[in-house]
């Protein structure tokens, strides 16, 4: 049976560190790490992530400003919104809570966030530095998945990796990061021919697709380390799940993750992490 990787552990330790650390920044910088958060309407998911962040900002002594608006919000007015945050030297990160009603053009909101402000590392310039391996913010998800892995001492080089999900968010970033480590890896999709096949020859196996209990025990290597990035509604249970089948999938991979309390915790973590290095550049600049 599986070992449960913990982000929850993970992150409560990681977070001890950045308090003692953000401790002294108003005597050495006369303020504080800045996080401006814009939640449009009022979906449940997206209200449960942005209290789980204000939680976390108050842990470890990082300034949070959440600005609410409803979700009938004119598109130009939520950029208007970002412009003021963008040239507000007080701020240092600015994250927009997505998803964003169907009338926005995602794209266009986190482009237009000041990239050495885009704490979500979401910008087309961010996403890019990881593959010219520039300077630049990376990706929470993808960032804490390789500190999980990086948690339980698994050696990634040389391993056959397999990732199912393609987005610039999650998919594609964290491929590069463990192409970055030396691992031989594959990207596919929900819909990828023979995809059992390919993906029961994996020793790191991240499943992030948005696809309830998705991925089953006979789509999974024995002993293979197993990274389920889904947040699900069980349609029986409405109870949170992830893109693993986790009940049956436990019982043939090393390690795995949970949903809740796998990956999630961690990509808060990060986003502190990326909050704090934001602060530091902008306060030496």
């Amino acid at each position: 049976m599986a070992i449960l990787v913990s982000g929850r552990d993970l992150a409560k330790q990681k977070k001890l560190k950045m308090k003692e650390e953000v401790s002294t920044f108003l005597s050495k910088y006369k303020r504080l790490p800045h996080l401006a958060v814009i939640l449009v309407g009022e979906d449940p998911g997206s209200i449960s992530y942005v209290t789980g962040k204000e939680k976390a900002c108050l842990e470890i002594g990082i300034l949070n400003t959440t600005i609410k608006k409803p979700d009938n919000i004119k598109e130009e007015e939520l950029l208007d919104l970002i412009d003021i945050l963008n040239h507000d030297d007080t701020v240092d990160g600015i994250l927009v809570q997505l998803p964003l009603p169907k009338h926005i053009h995602s794209d266009k909101v986190i482009q237009s966030i000041k990239k050495d402000k885009d704490v979500d590392g979401f910008h087309f310039e961010n996403v890019a530095s990881i593959y010219l391996k520039q300077p630049g913010i990376v990706s929470c998800t993808p960032k804490g998945i390789i500190e999980l892995l990086d948690s339980i001492n698994y050696p990634i080089e040389g391993k056959q990796a397999c990732v199912i999900g393609r987005s610039n968010i999650v998919g594609m970033p964290v491929s590069k990061l463990l192409l970055d480590r030396n691992a031989t890896v594959t990207i596919c999709h929900s819909k990828t021919k023979d995809l059992a096949r390919i993906t029961s020859q994996a020793d790191i196996l991240v499943a992030a697709i948005g696809r309830p209990k998705f991925v089953t025990a006979d789509m999974v290597k024995d002993g293979a380390v197993v990274i389920d990035v889904g947040v699900n509604r069980d349609s029986l249970t409405k109870k949170l799940c992830g893109d693993v089948d986790f009940d049956m999938v436990k019982e043939k991979a090393s390690y795995i993750t949970k949903v809740p309390g796998g990956v999630g915790p961690m990509t808060i973590c990060c986003l502190m992490e990326n909050t704090i290095e934001c602060f530091l550049k902008h306060v030496k600049e």
